[in-house]
This record gives C-alpha cells, sequence and structure tokens, in this order.
C-alpha cells in the first residue's frame, strides 16, 4: 500500500471534511449504509461562518461532578453518559498510569441489571464478542475506519521513520501540561549549514589566536550524535551500554582493535569524569567535534606550538570549545541567521498542527528555550505564523514562554524571573509568573507553581539528553521526550543494512556450530592427557589433532570475512561509526543507553504527534531477555505445539504495543536477538 505523506493527510482533513467524514464512520464501526437513528436525536452539527463545523455538540446537558471543568468531551447516549475522568477520580491503571484524562463510560440505571453489554460495532453483538474476534479480522475492521478518516497507517505498517518510540508507558491523556524547548526541536535547522557556519566562525577565531588553521573543512560525517571525546588522549570514541570502548579514532585516523585493547584494555568510561569525557548528546556538538579531532592531527605533526613547549590535548580542546563559546554567545551565527532564516531552517508544516491538537485537547503547552526574545521571536514567527490560522501567531499557541531559561541551571536552581515587556525585549524583575507570560530567566519550580502542575503531570520535549531529559526527570518527575531527528537515517539504514546482517548472523551461527565441536574435541583431548578417560576411547590421536587443527582452520577462515563485515556493519548510516543505537555485533550504544534511561518516549520530529493523537497511551514493548529467546522449539518438546500462533513470540506485538504504541522490536522473544536490537 501506497503510504501518503502526513502532510497530504493534514492538508485534506480540513474541518468541514472531517465533520462529513465522521458520519461515515459511524457507518463503518457499526456496519450500516447509513448513520445510526439515536445519531440524530442526540447529536446536531451546527453550522459556522465558514460552513459545516467539525465539532459535533449534544443537544442534552452534559453531566458531570464538578462544573468549573470542561464539558466539551461530555456527551450523552441511549445507553449512558461519556464524560472525563477528573482528577479526584483518576484511579491507577494495571500498567501504572493514571487515568486521568481518560473517558469514561456510566450505564443508565435501567441497564445496570442484566442487559449491560449489547453492542452493536464491528461485527460484535455483545462486549464477549471481544475474546473470540480474530485479531486479524478486527484490525482489518478498524484500518477500514482509519481509512475513511483519511489517516495514515501507523507503524508497523505505515512509515516507522516517523513514528514514536516508547521506553517507558506513558499515558498522554494524563498530561496536563507539555513544554518545548525551540532549537532542534520546535525549529529544526540544516546541520551542515547551521554547524558548517559555527565551524567556520570557530575557525576565524582560533585563527586570530595563531591557531594553523587553514585548509580545514567541515566534514559532518566525521562524527555521530552519542560519541565521546577523550580529552587526555584525544580520541573520540564510541562505547556500549557498559561504558566499553568498541570503536576509536585518534585524530581523523581510525584506531584498530589491537589499538583500542592496549590503550583502553577493559576501561569502563564514566560520563561522570566531565574532566575527561565529553559526550555528544546534540546536534551543536558536531562542529566542536570535528574541528577539535582535525587539530589534533596537526597537534600530532608538531604545526602549533605554546612557549617552549607542545600544548595537550585537554588544553586543545579547551581552545575549540571557547571558540565555539564565543560564536554562540557572541551572538554572531544567530544575527546572520536571523537575515535569512530560509538558508537554516527546514520548515515542517505539519509542526502547527500537532501544537494546536495539543492545545484544543485542553493541555498547556510552554516554551522554554535559552535562546534570547528576538531570536525566538523571529524564528517561531517564520517556522509557525504561515501555518497558523489566520489571525494567529506563534504566541498564541503557549500558555507561557521563557526564553534565555539557561538550562541546565534552570532545572538546578531558582534563579530571578523577569517579565519580557516590550517587543524589542525590554525587561522588568518579577516576584512570579503567570498563565499566559513571557518571561526570562526562572526556574521549573517556578512554572510548575504558575501553570499548577507538578512532577508527572508534566511533559517536556527536547533535543538534548542532559539539559532537556536527564534534569527534568531526575529534579522534578517530569515525563519526557527527546526528539533525535537522524532517527529517520538511522531506521532507513537499520533495514537496508537486514541483509548484510543476516550474512553476518550465518557466518557467526557457522562459526558457533563448529566451535562447539572444537571445544568438545579438545576437552576430550585434555581429559586423555591428565589421564580423566581410558586410552581405549582415545585410540586415534593423530585422528583427532587433525580434525581439531582443520576445524581451526575453519574458524580462522571464517574470522577473516567476519571481521571487515563488523566494520563495515552500520555504513548505511556512517560509514566510520557505524549505527546511532547499536556498538559492537549486538549490544546497545551509550547513546541508546541515555535514551532509554531518561527518555519516556523518542521520535525523530514533533509533527509525529500529529498521527498519534493527544489522546494516545504508549505501551513500553516487552523487553528482550538473554534468556527468554528461542524458546519455541522447546515449547513443542515439552508442552506440545502452541495453538492459533499464540506461542510467546508470536503474541507479543499485541501484547506489548496496544493500540497506539510501536516498537521497532517487532519480532518478540523467539525472534533474531541482534534483529531486535535495532532500536530500543
Amino acid at each position: 500500500m501506497r503510504l501518503r505523506p502526513l502532510g497530504a493527510w493534514a492538508a485534506s482533513n480540513t474541518l468541514a471534511l472531517r465533520a462529513h467524514r465522521v458520519a461515515k464512520v459511524i457507518a463503518h464501526v457499526r456496519g450500516r449504509a447509513k448513520t445510526l437513528r439515536n445519531w440524530d436525536k442526540l447529536w446536531i452539527c451546527q453550522s459556522g461562518p465558514g460552513g459545516v463545523s467539525d465539532v459535533l455538540q449534544p443537544t442534552s446537558q452534559p453531566v458531570v461532578d464538578d462544573p468549573a471543568v470542561a464539558t466539551e468531551e461530555t456527551f450523552a447516549t441511549s445507553t449512558g453518559v461519556v464524560e472525563p475522568v477528573q482528577e479526584g477520580a483518576a484511579e491507577i491503571d494495571f500498567l501504572g498510569e493514571s487515568t486521568e484524562g481518560d473517558l469514561h463510560f456510566h450505564l443508565v440505571d435501567s441497564l445496570r441489571k442484566g442487559k449491560v453489554g449489547v453492542i452493536n460495532v464491528f461485527g460484535m453483538k455483545s462486549l464477549d464478542d471481544i475474546y473470540s474476534l480474530p485479531l486479524a479480522r478486527l484490525k482489518a475492521a478498524t484500518q477500514s475506519v482509519l481509512d475513511v478518516l483519511d489517516v495514515p497507517e501507523s507503524f508497523p505498517d505505515g512509515n516507522p521513520q516517523r513514528a514514536i518510540y516508547c521506553s517507558r508507558t506513558l499515558n498522554l491523556r494524563s498530561i496536563k501540561a507539555i513544554g518545548y524547548d525551540m532549537d532542534y526541536t520546535l525549529i529544526h535547522y540544516d546541520v551542515n549549514a547551521w554547524e558548517g557556519r559555527a565551524y567556520e566562525y570557530g575557525l576565524e577565531t582560533l585563527r586570530q589566536q595563531g591557531v594553523p588553521v587553514d585548509g580545514l573543512r567541515f566534514d559532518p560525517d566525521l562524527v555521530i550524535r552519542g560519541l565521546i571525546m577523550d580529552k587526555e588522549h584525544g580520541n573520540l570514541i564510541k562505547v556500549d551500554r557498559f561504558g566499553l570502548v568498541k570503536r576509536a579514532m585518534h585524530g581523523t585516523r581510525m584506531m584498530s582493535w589491537q589499538e583500542i585493547r592496549e590503550l583502553y584494555g577493559r576501561e569502563v568510561v564514566n560520563l561522570r569524569n566531565e574532566g575527561r569525557w565529553v559526550f555528544l548528546n546534540t546536534l551543536f556538538s558536531v562542529s566542536e567535534a570535528v574541528m577539535y579531532m582535525q587539530l589534533v592531527d596537526r597537534l600530532d605533526l608538531g604545526m602549533f606550538q605554546v612557549g617552549a613547549g607542545n600544548i595537550s590535548y585537554q588544553a586543545l580542546y579547551g581552545m575549540v570549545s571557547k571558540a565555539l563559546y564565543r560564536t554562540h554567545v557572541e551572538g554572531k551565527l544567530k544575527a546572520e541567521i536571523i537575515q535569512a532564516p530560509e538558508r537554516y531552517v527546514e520548515l515542517d508544516p505539519e509542526m502547527a498542527q500537532a501544537l494546536l491538537d495539543q492545545r484544543d485537547s485542553g493541555k498547556q503547552l510552554l516554551l522554554i528555550t535559552n535562546s534570547d526574545y528576538e531570536y525566538t521571536n523571529k524564528m517561531m514567527s517564520f517556522a509557525y505564523d504561515p501555518f497558523l490560522p489566520a489571525g494567529m501567531r506563534w504566541r498564541d499557541l503557549f500558555d507561557m514562554v521563557i526564553v534565555m531559561a539557561r538550562k541546565p541551571d534552570f532545572f538546578n536552581y531558582n534563579m530571578s524571573l523577569y517579565e519580557v515587556v516590550t517587543p524589542d525585549g525590554l525587561m522588568r524583575p518579577v516576584l512570579g509568573a503567570c498563565k499566559g507570560g513571557l518571561y526570562c530567566g526562572g526556574s521549573a519550580r517556578m512554572v510548575e507553581k504558575a501553570l499548577g502542575v507538578e512532577g508527572d503531570d508534566l511533559l517536556y520535549v527536547g533535543d538534548h539528553i542532559y539539559t532537556d531529559a536527564a534534569l527534568a526527570k531526575i529534579n522534578f518527575r517530569w515525563r519526557t521526550a527527546l526528539v533525535i531527528r537522524e532517527l529517520e537515517l538511522e531506521i532507513d539504514a537499520l533495514a537496508r543494512g537486514r541483509p548484510h546482517r543476516d550474512a553476518l548472523k550465518e557466518l557467526m551461527t557457522k562459526k558457533e556450530l563448529i566451535g562447539d565441536v572444537f571445544n568438545q574435541l579438545r576437552l576430550s583431548r585434555q581429559r586423555w592427557v591428565h589421564g580423566h578417560i581410558a586410552a581405549a576411547s582415545f585410540d586415534d590421536e593423530e585422528g583427532i589433532n587433525e580434525t581439531l587443527a582443520q576445524l581451526l582452520m575453519v574458524m580462522e577462515h571464517l574470522d577473516d570475512r567476519i571481521g571487515p563485515m563488523l566494520e563495515r556493519d552500520g555504513e548505511h548510516f556512517n560509514k566510520r561509526w557505524g549505527y546511532l543505537s547499536r556498538a559492537g555485533l549486538n549490544d546497545k550504544s551509550q547513546l541508546n543507553r541515555q535514551i532509554e534511561k531518561y527518555a519516556d518516549i523518542y521520535t525523530s520530529r514533533v509533527s509525529n504527534f500529529l498521527r498519534y493523537t493527544p489522546y494516545s497511551y504508549f505501551r513500553s514493548p516487552a523487553q528482550s531477555l538473554a534468556h527468554d529467546r528461542n524458546l519455541t522449539r522447546y515449547y513443542e518438546k515439552m508442552y506440545g505445539t502452541a495453538e492459533n500462533g499464540s506461542l510467546m513470540g508470536n503474541s507479543s506485538d499485541s501484547s506489548s504495543n496496544g493500540n497506539d504504541s510501536i516498537s521497532l522490536k517487532g519480532e518478540g522473544p523467539d525472534s533474531d536477538p541482534e534483529h531486535e536490537q535495532d532500536l530500543v
């Protein structure tokens, strides 16, 4: 099936058209060619200035306990009343999430005494029919409804590059406020243009200091997000989730496995040692890392000196970091971007509609950025105003805007708060924030107080693992989402790399099979040598020795093929470093471990929320364990063949993913363990 881009869906999803499709949906769900009798009795479709409204309003008064609660989602039917679950009535569901914001159905008294369960949706006549309804039939029926609404398919049938992935179960319905970072989150830049220009400004600063930078050129393929700079040795390394070094580069030269082992051995990289390690957890780090590694080469060649001797790798990093810091702080680059944003900003028309949907669902939205007001206003106006309804500006999307937030201090300290009071950015000190305000500085605690939310009532979305996700989660228990734009390329690379991985896995399996026989023969020979087995049972020593030698040659020959294939693994993403999410043959990268630890959900862009709606329930997939794989043959041997494809591996998708969440782990516990670790 040809996938329609989300933009085509959003463009066609006009208010009048969507209202018309709602009636068709009812016919599909109820299995009728015309709308319901009760529909005409319970609902009216009101006309507005533009024609038919998309809002279907109940003719009866909504029934809620709290009159102050918004009632637009409360409505009556012939069998009862549907209303949102309020905070006081919310419970904790079986996955540990609050039910606040869910819709709850109250049966009328006449149906509470035995007629409960009579329904007419998706071909079911009673509630119990859902247990026996074949999954394939239900999937086809629900997809027919989505087709009427012109909603794109969700992953795994839809586009995985635009999916939202879940590390920790999250009920978006219970979220009361959503905060956003701006740079590389609400605003995405052309990385080559932005970081390339920052690189040029940094080189000019170093040139003025006498550093030999002539002839250097920005090479964005030299580094990827998630690598770690070793300032002590002038290296760039990629480590796995345990902190063990898997790939390394000194200057711009990739190091061999032998060199890596000799230098790092089994050393575990501790990112808390900031004096030595620098984790590249944002795209803003690209230009800095490229410049540093290139200058390490020139330092090794003795091309520049300070005083009587060469400077250290540590001192060199300090020079590079300071040069790039001045580029950002002095505003040279941002001033240039303001003058020509079209050269640097990649527009995404769907972003505005995604935020509108969240705001209209009752969620409070806030923008928290380290950028100043002038830059924020220019960028947000350029990226959002053209795609908003007439008369609406980007400021109208947010209940609060905070500029120059000074993250990470924003999540660590109570800093002074200023209100921006003029269009050109003049400020005045204030003691507290109010909803609807535009502020500078402040703190996360102040935000919670002003909006009346705290802890897991709030979801914060950003691109920086530490300043956007880790601190918000650790210090305030906020729910977190990470935006990783490279995820789209990563997913495509993982798919393109499947044949390579399959071939690599086959070679590894062959080596394991031969190795098992080799090890058993080796052990038998050892026992014979030490007199632990009778000589009669080992009467052909020459034959055993010859067999061991030949098996050894075969395994070494396999290694000659496996080694280069491992080096090429992930080349569709980056020829030097491989995949973003993997390190070594089967393990997760340190970056993926950080994402898993600090981000409840992650995705490639904010507009991906458009497909999932503000009411989605993201369920984390079943976590694969080393001891719960490949149990199919054991199960069949011990307990017989599984019925109806319900064996654990075949059922894991439906149990772990639910209606709204997805995972790249689609095969389940019995699948290929390497494929299961595509992105976790």
